[in-house]
């Protein structure tokens, strides 16, 4: 069964070029794992593989438009899946409009127990990015551990 989620959308105070730039390659990923993850995590620059709860979960990039949208699908997972990411020109100068879509195939138990938390999780994502672009660091996070101030 097609799945099919959708992010909120959210305004990220940088250019879409400078947010493209952040997640074009797959190594830069890495460095927002905490230290404890990241034995087994292998990334090269269009990809990254490892293990999470047991299962050998690999996504590589599947197709790059400089500055507006990088997909991705699964490289070795559980079930078949996409996702993309959007950077658009947002109204305001100098900020993006950065939503995310994912698209995977779900039997009907697995899209009951995973839908609503995959959705919570991409708005969390893009929530996440916006407060940080505004200098808000989202709830919980630490940024001693990725070698940023005290």
């Amino acid at each position: 069964m097609a799945t099919n989620i959708k992010s909120r959308h959210a305004i990220v105070s940088r250019q879409p070029y400078e947010l493209y730039m952040g997640f074009v390659d797959m190594r830069n990923f890495l460095q927002f794992l905490p230290e404890e993850k990241k034995q087994g995590i292998v990334a090269d620059y269009d990809s990254i593989r490892g293990s999470v709860q047991g299962f050998d979960i690999g996504v590589r990039v599947s197709d790059r438009v400089p500055y507006s949208r990088i997909d991705f699908k699964d490289d070795g997972a559980p079930f078949q899946f996409s996702l993309s990411m959007f950077f658009d020109p947002a109204p305001e100068q100098g900020k993006t409009d950065f939503h995310i879509e994912f698209n995977a195939e779900l039997n009907f138990m697995m899209k009951m127990l995973l839908g609503s938390k995959l959705k919570e999780a991409l708005d969390k994502v893009v929530t996440s990015l916006a407060d940080a672009s505004e200098g808000r660091m989202p709830e919980g996070f630490d940024p001693s551990a990725y070698g940023f101030g005290k």
